[in-house]
């Protein structure tokens, strides 16, 4: 499979990466960054699926129920037809809290004649560490693993148990179902409850969507990137994650593969401000008390990222057994990432509590605790702002005084004072406000370089970088300054390849990139619609949308050559940026709109 052609499906507590002939190769139990059970994306051989083989009269087809995460996938031949709802139960319980347990459920829908499949049914507990030995019991088909750890895996049907395991063929005449369980059931699943679970999960999406408003333009992707992006939260603790996988690789064949299941403050807390800008309170409520749970010192300096249940020690380690996604060594868990020092992630985080503030003030339950980490985040800005750091690409050897890592400290104290006009602490006021001054003035000194007519990579450097166009996104300087509209130009010149964009293209600690990092190209498309480039910003958001895989998703980054997606998937990054330069285009009106628009006032 050459582009991560897969759907995702999930439940706030766990997803499944499911392929377009509907085999599911990535899932993790019970929970997003539990060990896997299926890792066929990890290794074609060893890792790992659950998939249905046909003969080679079928044609299929695969698509999302609309306005959900329900995913199915047709199997026809034109006269023998079915269809496979794949899905991850998720929806309200009677104590007025969500089920979601760690199942996926594959509902069998007969459509018509008599189709026959066989059952490819092949578990690897334990990221396929040793065997797992799978046997057909009185209720249930059980795999296990007990040499190296101890696990267990459920399978739940009412097609004959034994020819699934022997992977014979069963033809079809009336609907059924499958039901992959982390726990064994006290009650026996039966085909009306896996339907009636399809139906409560279809109406649990449904109800999430409707509550995303509706825009002049790119409803559905912006709708599919929400439903994606509310996926890829994690309801126990608040938290957010990159991305459902590990260790897809940004380029075939090298090393630059990463463990995503992880929240990054930056990612996560840009995910936030767009969701709640979408009117979804619940997600942001929950994120931020993941924060205040996460700071309890006042002097305690915050990490970049975390483990989703709050872990701080999120050790890396590589599973040399497994071959990798294509051949791409090594697989990755846990990220050395965790101790690095990105000072921007404080102007982030900041700008999501001032949002809350702004959005909901009245109804904040924790506004003390966040005007708390808030003098914090000053206090912690203050003292290490003129320090380098590592940036927010996160390079491993050097630290730099990076721009964007600049801005982003200007940010936290724009928007701590901000909050504090707010809150009426005039003495704060007083002084953050000299800070925000000082942190202004010596950007404008240091990162605009007079040579090449731009704000550089970092102070000092000729090289340009993809996340100085933000500059504009956080208010520090106007589109319309000669100062922004020179450095989007000169980024155009420099960071565009074919439209897609490098992040940077000086050299890392792995040499140049070959692949374009999805959010860079929204950014730059962004840019350009404000710098009053909108016919052109928008040639290039539909061309970029034409990257996305069959079901309009998007992974971490895009080879230059082959427009093929590359990097962890789906990319929560991708998606937010995807929704915030959608409604931007959306919202844009044309000189003729404005024409029209004056007359009819007139």
């Amino acid at each position: 499979m050459d582009n991560l052609e897969y759907g995702i499906i999930g439940n706030c507590r766990s997803a499944a990466l499911i392929s377009k002939t509907g085999s599911i190769d990535w899932c993790c139990l019970p929970e997003f960054d539990s060990t896997s059970v299926f890792a066929k994306i990890l290794d074609d051989e060893i890792g790992g699926n659950f998939g249905f083989e046909v003969d080679e009269s079928y044609t299929i087809s695969q698509e999302y129920y609309k306005n959900t995460n329900v995913l199915v996938t047709t199997f026809s031949n034109g006269k023998d037809t079915f269809l496979i709802w794949d899905f991850m139960p998720r929806y309200y319980d009677e104590e007025g809290g969500y089920n979601s347990p760690p199942d996926v459920i594959r509902y069998v829908e007969h459509k018509s004649g008599r189709p026959k499949f066989k059952i490819d049914y092949n578990p690897r507990l334990e990221y396929a560490v040793g065997v797992t030995n799978t046997y057909v019991k009185d209720e249930f088909i059980v795999s296990l693993t007990d040499k190296e750890k101890f696990d267990t895996l459920f399978l739940y049907t009412n097609f004959d148990k034994e020819k699934v395991v022997a992977g014979e063929e069963i033809e079809i005449i009336e609907d059924g179902y499958f039901l992959v369980g982390y726990n064994e059931k006290i009650f026996v699943p039966t085909i009306n409850k896996a339907f009636l679970e399809l139906s409560r999960t279809k109406v649990y999406w449904l109800n999430w969507a409707d509550r995303t408003p509706s825009y002049k333009k790119y409803n559905d992707i912006i709708a599919r990137s929400a439903l994606t992006l509310k996926m890829l939260s994690y309801d126990k603790s608040g938290a957010v994650l990159a991305a459902a996988t590990t260790s897809l690789p940004e380029t075939i064949g090298e090393v630059r593969n990463w463990d995503y299941r992880f929240c990054w403050i930056r990612d996560a807390s840009m995910v936030i401000k767009v969701v709640s800008e979408l009117g979804h309170k619940n997600m942001a409520k929950r994120y931020l008390q993941f924060i205040i749970d996460l700071i309890p010192d006042k002097d305690e300096k915050l990490q970049i990222m975390y483990g989703i249940n709050k872990e701080k020690l999120l050790i890396e380690e590589t599973l040399d057994h497994l071959s990798g996604y294509q051949n791409s060594k090594p697989v990755r868990i846990g990220n050395a990432a965790y101790e690095q020092r990105q000072n921007d992630i404080y102007g982030i985080l900041m700008d999501v509590i001032y949002e809350q503030f702004m959005k909901f003030s009245t109804q904040i339950e924790n506004s003390e605790g966040l005007w708390t980490i808030t003098k914090g985040i000053v206090w912690v800005v203050n003292k290490h702002w003129r320090e380098p750091d590592k940036g927010i690409w996160e390079f491993r050897t050097e630290e730099r005084h990076f721009t964007f890592s600049k801005v982003l400290c200007w940010v936290a104290i724009d928007r701590a004072l901000r909050v504090a006009k707010m809150l009426n602490k005039t003495r704060k006021i007083e002084k953050w406000a000299a800070l925000e001054q000082e942190i202004r003035d010596d950007i404008h000194q240091y990162a605009w370089n007079e040579e090449v007519q731009a704000f550089t990579q970092s102070y000092g450097s000729n090289d340009m970088d993809a996340s100085v166009l933000l500059m504009e996104t956080y208010g520090f300087i106007d589109a319309r300054d000669p100062k922004y509209v020179s450095t989007v130009k000169v980024i155009e010149k420099e960071l565009s390849n074919d439209g897609l964009l490098y992040r940077y293209k000086n050299k890392d600690d792995f040499g140049l990139p070959s692949s374009s990092f999805t959010i860079c190209t929204f950014w730059f498309i962004n840019a350009l619609n404000k710098i009053g480039e909108h016919k052109k910003a928008v040639a290039q958001f539909e061309q970029l949308l034409s990257y996305s895989n069959h079901l309009g998703l998007f992974s971490e980054d895009i080879d230059f050559k082959t427009k093929r997606l590359l990097g962890n998937f789906p990319q929560a990054y991708s998606h937010l940026a995807l929704i915030e330069t959608a409604i931007n285009l959306s919202n844009y009106i044309t000189e003729e709109e404005q024409i029209m628009g004056n007359v009819r006032q007139d």
